[in-house]
């Protein structure tokens, strides 16, 4: 199994506390070891503090089947528990990827992984899932029906994280811990001052604050029943995000259908998979579940994104108040660029 720690490697509780180095670890471990260190090194912009609670994983396996948005194909996932430390990361016939920002590949509509040749698409709703219902350490095996498929994506399902989060509750959670069966603290990484990312008239910006907080606003004026929706998060939590983000469902404009099917995108898309907005007949297939949904779910793939952030079962979530305008998996994901940056 794929390990970014290997053996030990990941201290008890990540603390730079002296009493941490009282045994004598191989070259190996101690390279590791530094690797993690640096990991959470402090800049201008960012100090990384222990949320007070320690790394978690699940209390068993979750497995889901399903088409695909994208390429219309079954694909096939199993979450694993895993330990402390070794964060989130897939892994397809051997092949493994973690689930970072240095695996991200820019592709239309969805966030897509990369490395070695294999890409995994769509994995924003799972991820947000995870990274919002603390799961921090997870072992994902994704598989379709084609031994050889080099290019695989994460399940649709109903368009929303809403799945994901009804197996989580359902499985549970436990404490992760590591190889040696030591607990690990859960690190997040704080601002100093404001980090932000633009294209365009399009821009999301990272905040200092003493907690997480959102803002995010969209605006679809060639469409009347969106327009304009803002939607914001003052104290995010599991309840809240399983309650109010997890279940809104991804969207799209009618006249643009046709487009994007030309460009080999949305081939699984489907009025069961998302909810549809016609710029002159309003939405196909009411009822919302919220009057601002689209908005909402853009929040929740901006978690799924921010995710990609954490590293070594860290909080990918920046602790901070994150103002988005018109943002999307590309300009979300040079955020967390820059925030890797800054370290």
């Amino acid at each position: 199994m794929w390990s970014p720690l290997n053996s030990l490697t990941f201290l008890p509780r990540l603390r730079r506390e002296t009493t941490a180095f009282r045994y004598s670890p191989s070259i190996q471990q101690a390279m590791t070891l530094s690797s993690a260190f640096n990991a959470f090194k402090s800049s201008k912009s960012i100090f990384w503090k222990s949320t007070g609670r320690l790394q978690r994983t699940l209390a068993g396996c979750i497995e889901g089947k399903g088409k695909t948005l994208h390429s219309g194909k079954v694909s096939a996932v199993k979450l694993w528990p895993d330990h402390a430390g070794k964060g989130r990361y897939f892994v397809c016939r051997s092949n493994a990827i973690r689930a970072s920002i240095e695996f991200t590949e820019e592709s239309p509509l969805c966030t897509t992984l990369c490395k070695d040749g294999l890409k995994i698409r769509t994995v924003e709703h799972l991820l947000s899932a995870l990274e919002a219902m603390e799961v921090d350490n997870c072992r994902i095996e994704i598989k379709n029906s084609d031994p050889e498929d080099i290019d695989i994506e994460v399940p649709i399902f109903d368009g929303s994280a809403r799945e994901w989060v009804e197996a989580i509750k359902q499985v549970g959670l436990k404490e992760a811990t590591d190889e040696q069966g030591n607990c690990c603290e859960k690190m997040a990484a704080h601002m100093n001052e404001p980090v932000h990312v633009w294209r365009n008239n399009s821009f999301v910006a990272a905040f200092p604050s003493p907690e997480i907080r959102i803002t995010y606003g969209i605006d679809f004026p060639q469409v009347d029943a969106i327009g304009c929706q803002w939607f914001s998060v003052t104290s995010l939590d599991n309840s809240f995000y399983s309650k109010q983000i997890a279940l809104s469902r991804t969207f799209c404009i009618y006249e643009e259908v046709e487009q994007m099917r030309k460009a080999g995108l949305i081939k699984g898309g489907g009025l069961e998979n998302a909810i549809v907005c016609s710029s002159s007949k309003g939405w196909l297939n009411p009822p919302l579940r919220f009057p601002d949904e689209p908005c909402r779910h853009k929040v929740l793939d901006l978690i799924g994104d921010l995710s990609l952030f954490a590293r070594f079962g860290s909080q990918g979530l920046p602790v901070a108040h994150i103002v988005a305008y018109k943002g999307g998996h590309a300009l979300h994901s040079d955020l967390v660029r820059r925030l890797s940056e800054t370290i």
